[in-house]
C-alpha cells in the first residue's frame, strides 16, 4: 500500500503493519497506543516534548541520543549501564541507589562516608 501525500490523518485501527517502513514523514501529535513495536527501530528522530507512558524498554539501546532536561519518574533502570554520558546537573532524589556504581565505586559508601566526615 502507497499512502504518499495523503491529505486526511491515517488512522489505522486492529491491523498488521510488521516491517512497514516511514521515511521521511511528517507526524507531528501522532499517537500510539496498545502497539507491540518490538525491535522497531528509530534514527534520526526529533521527538522532542514526547510523551512516554507505560512503555517497556528493557534491553533497548540509546545511542547518539540527546536527552537533556529530560524528566525520568516511577522508572525501572536496575542493571542499566551509562557509558560515556553528560551528566552535569544531573539530580537523583527518592531512588533505590542500591548497588548503584560510579567509575566502580559504590555510590552508598561514598555517601556513608562523606556523612562521617562532616
Amino acid at each position: 500500500m502507497d499512502l504518499t501525500d495523503p491529505r486526511e490523518p491515517i488512522v489505522v485501527t486492529d491491523s498488521n503493519a510488521e516491517e512497514s517502513s516511514f521515511s521521511a514523514v511528517a507526524m507531528r501529535e501522532a499517537r500510539f497506543e496498545d502497539a507491540r513495536m518490538t525491535s522497531a527501530r528509530f534514527d534520526h528522530i526529533d521527538m522532542a516534548n514526547a510523551i512516554f507512558s507505560r512503555m517497556k524498554l528493557s534491553r533497548a539501546g540509546f545511542t547518539n541520543v540527546d536527552l537533556s532536561g529530560v524528566h525520568v519518574e516511577n522508572a525501572t533502570l536496575a542493571e542499566a549501564t551509562i557509558q560515556n554520558a553528560n551528566l552535569s546537573g544531573v539530580s537523583i532524589s527518592d531512588c533505590d541507589i542500591s548497588g548503584l556504581r560510579i567509575d566502580g565505586y559504590l555510590v552508598s559508601d561514598l555517601i556513608a562516608a562523606y556523612r562521617k566526615s562532616v
